[in-house]
């Protein structure tokens, strides 16, 4: 994916160019720069030979990290701009995202929410630009699933999603104060089903099922959005009632097996980056849209609710 493009192992061959502090065993300590053998180029802190601290990696093809490190990770808060344009500002743990952070595409789509492991994990908002479309809800490893909402102006609807797909019991809310109820079935795609394709999901299934009889193969799980299309059914209609609405999406528990890295870094006052403020700089300035109030507002909540 194009959003995977510039993080990653950095080189970590201490053969290059660096002008620094150094501590009394010669490593790389304070703050420096160096331009390292594959071209990449780091401008910051370092512990004992490791980058620690607050820097500024620059990739060769262009995309670039700002931000905080632990033992040469990328690891705290930090932004990472890609070369296709894209940015993400949040969390970062063991040089992935994880924790609140916000990804800006190029096409002006917008997710903003909770990540895991370098995925969107947990709950989040996915704006799509083109539409003005809002989605709202909760996503497992990448892709959504779960109880959410989607705006699409002046009609919302709440549901419950399966790999990404619309299923099961939900309703249509409209602004004129009234409810659609009704529910998604996963059905045949036909267009698949035109070229074949039917068939052959069809034998893949059957030569699973078969193996799994056979003891020849582990358990697979199938996948049944595959090849299916969610069609709405409609059922009835009511006034607007709150009680009617479907349950609301929650924090996912996360269990995260590797530990967190100790804090330590140095205090440096010739390199100086500046922490983008959570409060608004100028009276009067709306900063509601701040990923840094989200973040915020996101811990608050994952604490109470835990």
């Amino acid at each position: 994916m194009a959003e995977e493009k510039g993080e990653g192992p950095e080189d970590v061959d201490t053969i290059g160019v660096y002008v620094g502090g150094r501590n009394i065993d010669g490593e790389r300590h304070g703050e420096g720069w160096a331009v390292l053998p594959n071209g990449d180029f780091y401008q910051g802190c370092y512990c004992r030979g490791m980058r620690s601290g607050k820097g500024l990696y620059v990739f060769k093809n262009g995309a670039r990290y700002e931000g905080e490190w632990r033992k040469a990770m990328k690891y705290g808060v930090g932004t990472m701009t890609y070369p296709d344009g894209s940015r993400y500002e949040g969390d970062w743990r063991h040089d992935l995202k994880q924790g609140f952070g916000a990804y800006y595409y190029p096409n002006g789509d917008i997710y903003e929410g909770a990540w895991f492991k370098g995925k969107r994990h947990g709950l989040g908002t996915y704006l799509f630009a083109e539409y003005q479309i809002k989605f709202m809800g909760t996503w497992v490893e990448g892709v959504i699933e779960g109880p959410g909402q989607i705006i699409y102006p002046p009609v919302r609807y709440h549901g419950s999603w399966l790999r990404g797909k619309p299923k099961g019991p939900g309703c249509f809310v409209f602004d004129t104060n009234c409810m659609q109820h009704g529910f998604y079935l996963l059905m045949k795609d036909p267009a698949l089903e035109e070229f074949g394709e039917g068939e052959e999901e069809k034998e893949d299934k059957e030569v699973k099922e078969e193996r799994q009889e056979e003891g020849g193969e582990e358990e697979v799980e199938i996948d049944e959005t595959m090849g299916k299309i969610s069609v709405w059914r409609a059922r009835n209609v009511t006034a607007y009632m709150a009680e009617f609405l479907p349950p609301e999406p929650v924090p996912l528990p996360i269990h995260d097996s590797i530990p967190s890295l100790s804090e330590e870094s140095i205090v440096t006052d010739i390199i100086q980056f500046e922490i983008p403020s959570v409060v608004a700089e100028e009276e009067g300035v709306d900063d509601s849209d701040s990923w840094l109030m989200h973040r915020q507002k996101f811990l608050e909540e994952t604490e109470q609710k835990g």
